[in-house]
């Protein structure tokens, strides 16, 4: 501290010392990449959960969010000190996928020549022809069949959910087991190669992809509810089995076996949760979009009838950005096909302003997405803005070199000393606090601070930038400001590398 004042009843103002600040440069120098990894995490296991897009259509912009909090956040994490193990849930069992399986049959069974009306709600997207078209490829005529049958007076009045159980029973009857498995299989390996390509190519991949399947084929969905049974807290009710949920902090009890005998996605979420703690992680943190909200209590309420402490598990809320085009909202619905994916958004603003546009607010505030301004080469564009104050210092660097002047020496406290504008005495005070941000931002699960804090380090620079010469004659004050710019440029890009947005060398 250089020195203290009374400001005023109750407030006390304590100032820094100069020589604490410009020391920054040298720590940042000196640390590089690692300037701002720390140990608050106190190297903690944590399995953090997020995407895990049920695998019945490609990723839309929706999907893009989760994805970039995500893999954000995962960041954030690790440079605060905690083990992050990253995790997808592939949703492969359960209605959805077989009404997937269903509605690319039916697209298949054009390939063979058959004309059948299509249900009003199985998967309408032209990516299910695509895949019909590819099962064709390979399997041929060996999965026709005559449908005929199922398209009685009764049909077209018939509700439409009770259409797709219609056609999907139908499917498993006329396909057998080992035909049906083959459609199945088919979609589910195509879809998902594509999302974990999409996400790939997007700079987020996982460390782990869980099968919901698995956790029947091996057993441990059956001995999670055996084991609710033999506590007690598993009861029947018409016909349905119920988990007695409300004893233990949920508004109301849950079916986890329905009247047909089949489990709940619900049962599944049980035994996969238990599952997580099973594998030795000290906290479970779990993105889910926002309309998923009511899910929280009873996955707690579970844990807790299995003796698991719930406060160890998190879920973050993320609300769905909506895009816009000019004017136009545009919709996302995976089922009829009218969505904008993924990939098509990276394809016009790119992966960059994707990656920070998606992790400009808080995940659980609405998000509205700009294309205009994502692809805009202005100051209002944050990346832009950002991406160019490191573009700006490697000119600076590019200068020096053509000019034939030396590097800068290694920052030492008397070099230092000589950053006194009150813009050099700014961009270090900015520098010191990095470190601090990383730990709110994984403390808090809040992300984008890291993105405000580089908009604002950016504004630091370019405001030094515009107002002093850098390469100046005096070999010792060019040296301090130097070094101050490069620490910059590492800052810049350490927290660009947090957010997956790459820092060009030059614009």
């Amino acid at each position: 501290l250089d020195h203290t004042e009374i400001a005023g009843p109750g407030f006390i103002n304590f100032h820094v010392s100069p020589a604490a600040l410009q020391r920054t440069v040298r720590i940042v120098l000196e640390r590089g990449a690692d300037y701002g990894r720390g140990t608050f995490g106190q190297d903690r296991r944590v399995l953090l959960e997020f995407v895990s897009a049920n695998p019945t259509g490609p990723l839309h912009v929706g999907h893009g969010r989760g994805a970039a909090y995500g893999a954000t956040l995962a960041q954030v994490l690790d440079r605060a000190g905690y083990r992050v193990t990253t995790e997808y849930y592939v949703n492969d069992a359960g209605r959805q996928m077989d009404i997937l399986a269903a509605s690319t049959w039916l697209r298949y069974l054009e390939c063979c020549g058959r004309d059948y009306p299509f249900p009003e709600k199985g998967y309408r997207g032209d990516y299910i022809r695509t895949i019909a078209g590819k099962l064709h490829d390979q399997a041929g005529d060996r999965l026709d069949a005559d449908l005929g049958a199922l398209y009685g007076p009764d049909w077209a009045g018939m509700d439409p959910e009770d259409q797709l159980d219609r056609l999907i029973a139908e499917a498993r009857r006329l396909l057998g087991h080992e035909g049906y498995r083959t459609v199945h299989q088919h979609v589910l390996r195509d879809i998902l190669d594509d999302i974990r390509d999409d996400l790939a190519e997007f700079g987020v991949t996982f460390d782990n992809w869980f099968s919901e399947q698995s956790l029947s084929d091996d057993g441990h969905l059956q001995a999670c509810i055996a084991r609710l049974r033999d506590t007690g807290d598993l009861y029947e009710q018409d016909g349905a089995q119920w988990f007695a949920s409300s004893r233990y902090g949920d508004e109301k009890d849950r079916v986890v076996i329905r009247e047909n005998g089949q489990t709940t996605y619900f049962a599944s979420d049980i035994a996969y949760h238990l599952n997580k703690f099973e594998r030795g992680f000290d906290r479970l943190i779990d993105i889910w979009g926002a309309d998923h909200h009511g899910y929280i209590d009873r996955v707690k309420a579970a844990l807790t009838a299995f003796g698991r402490d719930a406060s160890a598990f998190d879920v973050l809320t993320v609300q769905f950005a909506t895009l816009y085009r000019g004017a136009e909202r545009l919709q996302m619905s995976t089922r009829s096909g009218e969505f904008v994916t993924l990939r098509e958004l990276r394809d016009e603003v790119g992966n960059d302003a994707a990656r920070f546009f998606y992790v400009t607010r808080r995940s659980e505030q609405h998000l509205d997405f700009d294309l205009e301004l994502a692809k805009s080469s202005s100051n209002d564009n944050p990346v832009y803005y950002i991406q160019y104050a490191h573009a700006r210092i490697c000119s600076v660097i590019e200068q020096m070199n053509d000019r034939g002047l030396p590097p800068p020496a290694p920052p030492e406290t008397g070099q230092l000393a000589l950053l006194q504008q009150e813009h050099e005495h700014a961009l270090l005070a900015t520098l010191s606090r990095y470190p601090e941000v990383i730990v709110q931002a994984a403390r808090d699960y809040e992300p984008h601070l890291v993105g405000y804090f580089l908009r604002e380090l950016a504004n630091e620079f370019h405001t030094y930038y515009n107002t002093h010469q850098f390469l100046v004659d005096d070999e010792a004050l060019r040296d301090a400001r130097l070094n101050l710019v490069l620490a910059t440029r590492q800052v810049l890009r350490n927290g660009l590398a947090v957010l997956g947005v790459s820092a060009p060398e030059k614009m």
